[in-house]
């Protein structure tokens, strides 16, 4: 350990290493700062509310918690009002600290006043979510900034609801259901589900009491409307909200009465299977798992690895084993799903893996999409198999898959120079035959990597793919105007 000397500049610490002198980040500490004295923090803390209006805010609130936090709560109060009352549009440069300014109201609220009062945190949270039609509405949120401060006082009204007495407890639904009753979003039912585990068995039962009332009485209303066009309905929140609520009174049969009576393709028949699975109800969780229903992003047919793990593991709690590893193996015959292989691998007897693993590799590398091959091997940490089917399908490779093939190029540069070099030319005349001049700068960072790869990827080159040179040469004629790109690369 080099030696330490403690009376740098401003408090910083310095490290001695032979000639040189390394300046290391101040170590602040409760202890040290106190060290400092009242009269000295004193001054730091109001030279720094005097230039940052959210600390000078945080101050005043911790100010006003020496009165209570009736007090804290009077000053959060009018935060509140002033964000109701606001009208101005907030454009996106100026998102980012408009989303900072509300993550230090929220944070106040569970903080200072959570810690003195979660009744009062917990009302004043609610209130925030319940402006979220207004924000939304003067804001650009592209980037989710503001949605995920939301988000995050949902989060904490949930922390908050477990520190509740009983009686408080107790009237956290009316508070919920006043503040958010008829919002559409969708807050409503984050915000059930954040605290339902936390409310006492008897105000669960009550709650799905009123929301069965309101449904019935909602429904009642928009069928007498008699309207023929799309009408949104608060019965879908609320018939929702009552299945969390059966969810937290262990009620199974009710959330399945619940997920039934939506229409087919609206029902989560995974879920369902999976709680039927979990409780013990295999033969229904396995009529549940086959049924028709909603489907995830991409998933357009009934051998998705997702349904098909779970309904390999209903099969073999039936005792239903070999109808169980047959299900699997076609899941991966259709889809090269890593995970599906792993698990039916996990049900072979000992040493069958490695013959059944090269007919896997076997099947894989002859498959129609060399895109799913490609991922599998990826999966399977088969580089080298990776690269073999790329090398193998040179002529494939989409350089419009920015988004992926760059990250692969990258992961076989250094013990497979060759395959990166198919990629890396692939996203390179993707570029250049697109005239994406937005692009150049990731073509001249490509054109580095061939120039470096150059001679490593000429040992194992196929005859006819061109090497370095000569593709290069042939990029210069095939685009000789493009001067952005061939002055970021060096070479204009």
């Amino acid at each position: 350990m080099p030696p330490t000397s403690k009376n740098g500049i401003y408090g910083y610490e310095f490290h001695s290493t032979g000639s040189h002198t390394m300046a290391r980040k101040p170590a602040l500490s409760i202890d040290k700062l106190k060290d400092l004295g009242a009269g000295t923090l004193a001054r730091l803390v109001l030279v720094e509310a005097e230039r940052n209006a959210g600390f000078r805010r945080q101050v005043k609130t911790a100010l006003a918690g020496k009165d209570g936090p009736e007090a804290i709560a009077k000053l959060i109060d009018r935060r509140l009002s002033g964000l109701v009352r606001a009208k101005s549009f907030v454009d996106w440069e100026k998102a980012r600290a408009f989303a900072d300014d509300l993550r230090s109201l929220t944070d106040t609220i569970t903080s200072e006043l959570g810690s003195a009062s979660p009744a009062l945190a917990i009302d004043r949270l609610l209130r925030f979510v319940a402006t979220h039609g207004q924000v939304f509405e003067r804001v650009d949120d592209s980037s989710g900034r503001v949605q995920d401060v939301y988000y995050g006082s949902i989060h904490d009204i949930g922390v908050l609801a477990q520190n509740l007495p009983t009686e408080e407890a107790d009237s956290l639904p009316d508070k919920i259901m006043a503040a958010l009753g008829e919002t559409t979003h969708g807050y409503l039912t984050d915000v059930t589900n954040a605290v339902a585990p936390h409310l006492p068995q008897d105000t669960l039962a009550r709650w799905d009491a009123e929301l069965t009332g309101a449904i019935a009485e909602r429904r009642a209303e928009e069928a007498a409307q008699q309207s023929d066009g799309w009408l949104y309905s608060m019965t879908t929140q609320w018939a929702e909200m009552r299945q969390t609520i059966a969810l937290a009174r262990g009620d199974l049969d009710l959330l399945i009465a619940l997920e039934a009576a939506k229409k087919p393709h609206m029902q989560d028949t995974l879920g369902i299977a999976e709680a039927l699975h979990g409780a013990g109800r295999a033969a229904e969780a396995l009529e549940w798992v086959r049924k028709p229903g909603r489907r995830s992003f991409g998933e357009d047919d009934d051998l998705s690895p997702l349904r098909i793990a779970l309904e390999a593991r209903i099969l073999e709690t039936t005792g239903d084993r070999l109808e169980a590893q047959a299900l699997r193996w076609r899941c991966f015959e259709a889809g090269l799903s890593a995970d599906i292989l792993r698990n039916y691998l996990k049900g072979l007897p000992d040493f069958d893996d490695m013959e059944v693993e090269d007919r896997a590799f076997a099947i894989a590398r002859q498959h129609a999409s060399p895109e799913s091959a490609l991922q599998f091997f990826l999966d399977w940490q088969r580089l080298d198999r990776a690269a073999d089917l790329i090398v193998s399908n040179r002529q494939h490779w989409n350089g419009g898959d920015w988004h992926t093939l760059p990250k692969i190029a990258s992961l076989l540069e250094h013990d497979h120079p060759l395959a990166a070099t198919i990629l890396y030319r692939a996203l390179l005349d993707d570029i250049l035959i697109k005239a994406r001049s937005k692009a150049y700068g990731h073509g001249a960072k490509y054109l580095a990597k061939l120039t470096w790869l150059a001679d490593a990827a000429n040992v194992n080159r196929p005859t006819e793919m061109p090497d370095h040179e000569t593709y290069l040469a042939a990029l210069k004629a095939d685009h000789p105007r493009k001067s952005g790109f061939w002055r970021q690369a060096g070479e204009g």
